[in-house]
């Protein structure tokens, strides 16, 4: 069995993680489902992201990250953020807080990083909150290397 394949049935929200340089420099995102909240008080989030990723490196010079969370519409964004896909023409960015954030998300966070720490192939970013928001909608999810839209039942 693998460790992939077992953790894989535990089913995940799905995220855009963002940053850039500057409110008119390069933005870069990756799609990410290692994102969870901390700490109410003080509102810490933590996100996890390979050494190898240049996400990692972002991260690192602008201390500075963005989370939107997505919706199940928005398969395609997390396909494209995640590699596997090439449709730039479906991005479209607000900006909060001096961070690109996906236009459309359930949940848009601005994070200043507070601290990293090394987790085998993996750099754990603890973000306090900066700033939230927040609409009502049915979220996108992972589950079994699959995504998925969950509709809820209200």
């Amino acid at each position: 069995m693998s460790v992939r394949k077992t953790l894989g049935r535990f089913a995940s929200g799905v995220t855009v993680v963002t940053t850039a340089r500057g409110t008119t420099g390069e933005v870069h995102g990756m799609t990410a489902n290692a994102f969870t909240s901390v700490s109410l008080d003080p509102p810490l989030v933590l996100i996890s992201v390979s050494t190898s990723a240049k996400m990692d490196r972002r991260i690192e010079e602008t201390g500075r990250y963005g989370i939107s969370v997505l919706s199940g519409e928005q398969k395609p964004l997390s396909l494209h953020f995640a590699g596997a896909a090439h449709e730039p023409d479906l991005v479209d960015f607000v900006w909060r807080d001096d961070l690109p954030l996906l236009d459309g998300a359930l949940a848009h966070l601005t994070c200043s990083v507070r601290a990293s720490y090394p987790a085998g192939d993996h750099t754990l970013h603890i973000g306090e909150i900066d700033g939230l928001w927040h609409r009502d909608g049915d979220p996108l999810v992972f589950f079994s290397g699959e995504l998925r839209s969950l509709v809820s039942s209200r």
